[in-house]
């Protein structure tokens, strides 16, 4: 896998996305490759530890699309929403399956905006697909995937409320 090819298709794909839509949503885009994958992460700095960097903090919530060697090989583009160790959120006391099981309620509602998604996991992955891999669209389907994010990204925050301690 190219990695600067793939870098540079995922950073094209962020220049597109609306700057004043993101700063109002008060959301946090990075670009970056980890463990041999290519990703564009959005998050909110409320969603992860305090005094921790929120793209590896203890506990965090993001957004994530990524391509690696076996999605391309497999003709994908992978997503989901990751929520790890949300009990050590700081303002919080959450059991990670209501929370789980809370946000998918919501995101029912969406469901079907979203290709080949499925929310059977564990309360560690809260929704994950794929879409078919189409290199000469492939900006276009990640723009497309991470607005489709800022449609329902609320739904982390109205979920995180029923949790909230303070």
């Amino acid at each position: 896998m190219d990695a600067v090819e793939y870098l540079n298709k995922f950073k094209k794909a962020t220049e597109q996305l609306d700057p004043k839509r993101i700063h109002e949503k008060q959301l946090e885009v990075a670009v970056g490759e980890v463990l041999d994958s290519v990703f564009l992460k959005l998050y909110k700095k409320s969603w992860a530890s305090p005094f921790q960097e929120p793209l590896t903090a203890q506990s965090r919530i993001f957004f994530s699309v990524w391509i690696n060697k076996e999605a391309i090989e497999e003709q994908k583009i992978l997503y989901n929403i990751h929520a790890f160790k949300l009990r050590h959120l700081q303002g919080y006391k959450i059991q990670s399956r209501k929370f789980a099981e809370l946000f998918r309620t919501g995101f029912t509602n969406f469901e079907h905006k979203w290709p080949n998604v499925s929310v059977d996991f564990g309360p560690l992955t809260l929704m994950e697909g794929w879409l078919k891999l189409a290199l000469e669209n492939m900006e276009g389907d990640i723009l497309e995937l991470a607005n489709g994010f800022l449609e329902i990204e609320y739904l982390i925050d109205d979920t995180l409320a029923h949790f909230k301690t303070n």
